[in-house]
Parts: C-alpha cells; sequence; structure tokens
C-alpha cells in the first residue's frame, strides 16, 4: 500500500513542481522513502500540499524520467526497487567533496585584486576612462550588421584570420617585424597563452629560469604543468643571463619592460641570450606585454625578431594596454610549436570569440587602435614625469628608477618598512604594490611599484600627499 500519511517538505523558493521534485529525491537519498515503496496518489498528495494534481503529476514524471521512481498499470507511483542502499544525512557547514584533490601551488596575481580605496595604483593598469567607447561600439555594429549570424558559430580555433592578418601589419608598423598570419596563434588574453605554451613545452620536472622579481601568474601556469622554478637575479639591464644554468627546459623573461621593475633587457646580453640558447636548444618565452608604452626613444624590437635559430617563442597581449576586460593575445611560434598550440586550445577552449576578434580586427585597421595609443602614451607620459615630481616633492625618501617605458615606477625605498607602510596607506584611501608581490620567495625588500595610469596627475599628487601623511621616517 501507499504511504497516504507521507508529506515531504517543499522549499518555497524552488517553485511548486522543482521543489517537489527536490524534496521527493532528497526524502530517497537519505530512505526516508525505501526502495519499492509506494507513493500517494497523485490526487492525495495533491490535496494533503495544497498543490493542483497537475503539479503532482509532472512532478512524480520528472522524477520517474531521472530514474528515481517508476510506474506500474493499476499500482501508481513507486521508488524503483533496484535504486542502492541511501547514505544516511550528515549534518556539515556546507557542500562537501566526495574525492580527494592534488596539492597546489599558490601564486598571488597581482592584477586580481579589488581594493576599495579611492586611489589604487595598479602597475598594470590603463586608465578605462580613455578608451574610444564611441569607436568599440561602432566596431561592434559594423561586425554584427554585416557577419553577425555566421560569426555566432564555430570557426578555426587559431583565431579569426582577419585579426591574424591585421595583427602582423600591426606588428609590422610599430615592433619591427611581419610574423606570417599563419604562424600566429589568437588567445584570450596572455594568461590563455602562457598556460597552452606551460603545458605544451614543459614535463613534469622541467626547469623554467625566470625572473627572481617577476610575474606570478606565469609562474603559476609553470607549476601547473608541473615545472620547477629556478629564480635569476635582475638588475639594470634586465635579466642577469650569467647565472642561467645549462639544465634548464625554457627561460621566460620580459625583456623589453621587465615586470615589475621596468628594466630593458641591454643589448649585449639579449645577443649572448638568444646565442646560448641556440647552442643548446632552450626555449626563450618573451612575454612583450606592454611594448606600446615606451616613451624614451624608440621602443625596442622584440627577441623574436633576431632569432634565426627558431628558439623564441613571443607572446603579446591587447589586454593590458587597451582593456583588460578585451581578451586578446597572441602567441607566436615556430610551426611545430603552433601547431601543438592550436590542438591543446582545442581541448579547453574550443576557439575564441569571433566577435570579439573581429572587432579589435576592425579597429586595428581603420587606424582607431593605434590613434588610441598614441594618444594615451602621451597622456601616460605626462602623468608618469607628475607622479615623478609629486614624489620628489613630498616622499624624497622614495625613489623611482627612471625607465624607458610601462605603466609604473619601480622605486627603491631605502631603510624603510615598505610593507608596513603600505598598509598604513591603505587606512589613507591609497592603495599599492611592494616589492614582495613580486619576489618568487615572496620575502620583503625596500621596493614598491607605483602605477601611474589610472589616474589623472592631480590625483595622483592627491595619492601622493596621503602617502606622504602616512610616512614614517627610518628609525
Amino acid at each position: 500500500m501507499a504511504r497516504a500519511s507521507y508529506l515531504p517538505s517543499l522549499d518555497p523558493e524552488l517553485g511548486r513542481t522543482r521543489g517537489l521534485v527536490v524534496a521527493i529525491a532528497a526524502d530517497i537519498r537519505i530512505g526516508r522513502l525505501r526502495a519499492g515503496e509506494r507513493l500517494p496518489g497523485s490526487r492525495s498528495l495533491a490535496t494533503s500540499l495544497g498543490l493542483s494534481r497537475g503539479t503532482v503529476v509532472q512532478a512524480y514524471e520528472e522524477l520517474r524520467a531521472e530514474g528515481w521512481l517508476e510506474s506500474e498499470p493499476s499500482s501508481g507511483m513507486r521508488v524503483r526497487a533496484d535504486l542502492p542502499e541511501p547514505t544516511p544525512a550528515v549534518a556539515t557547514p556546507g557542500p562537501t567533496l566526495g574525492f580527494a584533490l592534488p596539492d597546489e601551488v599558490r601564486r598571488h596575481d597581482p592584477m586580481a585584486r579589488d581594493v576599495s580605496v579611492p586611489y589604487r595604483l595598479f602597475g598594470g593598469h590603463p586608465d578605462l576612462r580613455l578608451l574610444p567607447l564611441d569607436e568599440l561600439a561602432r566596431a561592434y555594429r559594423r561586425v554584427l550588421k554585416g557577419r553577425g549570424r555566421r560569426l555566432l558559430g564555430y570557426s578555426d580555433p587559431q583565431g579569426e584570420r582577419r585579426l591574424r592578418v591585421a595583427l602582423s601589419e600591426w606588428l609590422a608598423a610599430t615592433r619591427g617585424l611581419r610574423p606570417d598570419p599563419d604562424g600566429m596563434l589568437v588567445t584570450r588574453g596572455s594568461q590563455m597563452a602562457l598556460y597552452l605554451l606551460a603545458h605544451t613545452l614543459l614535463r613534469p620536472g622541467d626547469v623554467v629560469a625566470v625572473e627572481r622579481f617577476g610575474y606570478p601568474p606565469a609562474w603559476a601556469a609553470f607549476e601547473s604543468a608541473g615545472a620547477v622554478l629556478h629564480a635569476v637575479d635582475v638588475d639594470d639591464e634586465g635579466m642577469c643571463i650569467d647565472q642561467l644554468p645549462d639544465h634548464v627546459r625554457a627561460v621566460y623573461l620580459t625583456p623589453h619592460h621587465q615586470y615589475p621593475t621596468g628594466a630593458t633587457l641591454s643589448a649585449p646580453r639579449r645577443l649572448r641570450l638568444l646565442q646560448w640558447a641556440a647552442e643548446r636548444g632552450i626555449a626563450l618565452i618573451e612575454d612583450d606585454y606592454d611594448h606600446e608604452y615606451h616613451y624614451d626613444g624608440p621602443p625596442v624590437r622584440p627577441l623574436i625578431a633576431s632569432d634565426p635559430a627558431g628558439v623564441v617563442v613571443s607572446i603579446g597581449t591587447l589586454s593590458k594596454a587597451f582593456a583588460p576586460g578585451v581578451r586578446v593575445g597572441f602567441v607566436l611560434a615556430p610551426p611545430a610549436v603552433l601547431d601543438r598550440l592550436v590542438r591543446r586550445r582545442r581541448l579547453v577552449d574550443r576557439q575564441g570569440d569571433r566577435v570579439v576578434e573581429q572587432a579589435m580586427a576592425e579597429l586595428i585597421d581603420d587606424g582607431s587602435m593605434q590613434r588610441h595609443f598614441w594618444r594615451t602614451r602621451r597622456v601616460y607620459a605626462a602623468r608618469r614625469q607628475a607622479l615623478d615630481e609629486a614624489l620628489s616633492a613630498h616622499l624624497p625618501g622614495v625613489l623611482p628608477q627612471r625607465r624607458p617605458g610601462g605603466l609604473a615606477l619601480w622605486c627603491e625605498v631605502p631603510g624603510v618598512d615598505v610593507d608596513a607602510w603600505a598598509s598604513r596607506c591603505v587606512e589613507h584611501g591609497v592603495f599599492f604594490e611592494t616589492a614582495r608581490t613580486y619576489a618568487i620567495d615572496q620575502r620583503s625588500s625596500p621596493q614598491v611599484r607605483l602605477g601611474f595610469a589610472p589616474h589623472t596627475e592631480d590625483e595622483l599628487g592627491e595619492a601622493v600627499r596621503r602617502m606622504a601623511r602616512a610616512w614614517r621616517p627610518p628609525m
């Protein structure tokens, strides 16, 4: 006989039908309803719960489709007889995980912060107030009006060819190299490129040389592939390549504007590094993340432009210079590497956002992208100067290292506990990163990184005055 007394407890937030389905399934899981047990008739249960009979009938049918119930002629609905023994309910503070996860190396991401203060001197952020939104909107409209339906289908995982062609022309004009569009992979930002490269070039246990002050998300990508990191010092000429050991599988570096110090890898070191890697067959992973923002003299050409041996894989991005939310990066690589990257990309993302890629191609082709970089380069150069002058006037103990480009000043602060000072600055409404954020061993040292791009000259002046109020001279 059916349990006429059975009444499930409904969750009013789930709706009537779905709430009844969830309640009955839960009672079966915990053993309140046993295998083979008959449920009340739909009319009877509807009356008891104050529901319509149709709601109960629909819930029973969903439960039968999900495999919880079975129906027999003239017998109504019953719990399936072949269900496994129920698991007793266990009181827990939240969702539990019924399997083990492998150990994970955690790295701080200096780009992923949500700090609620008025002045956030982030080092790698552009000023989104300067974005050419009208041009961007027109590009989206042109793309969607002309090819909208087609662009919402499947496409080449290597990226929209139109964007690859546009990027090739743009790189020829700005970086002195003209890559084959077929030798380029478009990714959703540089982080995807780093992850794909890590899992394509490296095997567990491989050693990757990285800059001792560097970019933690890149380190995390390499460690996710099982790589072991070997730290190399950085000075005013960039990575100290004389410290590179021969047993590394790859070298990751930021030669144009070293992240985070801003130093440029000197010409002698570039030449020696390329020769050293070619003689040993070691991959050089070049991250050219903000080539566009170079203020003093002409920018230095990427390593890949002087690589006849084919040892350099170069990463670029529009996300850091244009807008972080526009996820467009690219990889230039030898054909064998590119082929594996594309095949691996199919496994994790299938393809990029075709509409975004076409819109970016529009902005490059009509000159909007280059005009934006020309305009913001002038603005950021003035902001860099304003920050430098404000520090000199109000914080003479903070010594900026003059670099030719980038979106931040790397500053020496001798004799000061910069981490404690940074904490006090937050209380005064200013946030910035200290050297600890970028150190591979997370040790403190007397340097800070002050981003000038997100704020106007007046805002930067106010930020520095607040930082001065939080200053305590060295003991």
